[in-house]
């Protein structure tokens, strides 16, 4: 199964690479920059959908008390700040030639930026010694008090005025023809990717619980 899957992972991703730089419109004042664009929201999307996983085994460790759903959550939870941290770096590249700096403090970069540092918080305490199931617990509990973080910054935009943020909107029917189609194939292709590094991080898990002699 994770063959299988490595290997479409692999085609996709490659066909997802050659068709954003060789075959992707310029877009006039960004030029090059402008194709962060293709890893930057979809990479965005794909760490977000698996702080989601992290929600939903979070909930289903409390309800059940199944150490799966712990390795399930730690494994999303891993992978999501691994994809939040490539946000926070492929944003600064992409926002430089529009914004003329690679950071401003604006609602979205800070909120993501709050996800982030929630957490760094959350694998300090993974660390800290606590007894299993205790360190499953609360980080159910993070896991679900952390996706909270996520509407706000896809709705931060709104939150604020306007004068103090300048996040860009994806809109689009408001970008040039020739756009559409690569970016849903690189949300494909990193959808893939993550639930690639999420099975394989899930049987590393799985393999560690048995030799600790954890169900």
């Amino acid at each position: 199964m994770n063959l299988a899957l490595f290997l479409v992972c692999l085609l996709l991703m490659s066909i997802n690479l050659i068709w954003m730089i060789f075959f992707t419109p310029m877009v006039p004042l960004q030029e090059w920059a402008q194709k962060i664009f293709y890893l930057h929201v979809p990479i965005a999307w794909s760490g977000f959908l698996a702080y989601f996983i992290v929600m939903l085994s979070g909930i289903m460790y409390l309800v059940k008390k199944d150490l799966k759903y712990d390795r399930i959550g730690y494994a999303a939870a891993e992978i999501g700040t691994i994809f939040t941290m490539l946000v926070l770096i492929t944003g600064p590249i992409w926002a430089t030639p529009i914004w003329g700096q690679p950071w401003v403090w604006e609602p979205r970069l800070v909120t993501t930026l709050v996800l982030f540092l929630i957490y760094v918080g959350y694998f300090i305490l993974r660390n800290v010694g606590l007894y299993r199931q205790r360190v499953a617990l609360i980080c159910a509990i993070i896991g679900i008090i952390a996706f909270l973080d996520i509407p706000i910054i896809f709705a931060s935009v709104n939150f604020w005025a306007a004068e103090i943020q300048s996040h860009p909107q994806l809109g689009m029917d408001k970008q040039p023809s020739g756009i559409l189609n690569p970016f849903l194939f690189s949300l494909l292709s990193f959808t893939v990717l993550m639930f690639l590094m999420l099975s394989l991080k899930i049987a590393v898990l799985k393999k560690q619980d048995i030799e600790d002699r954890y169900v």
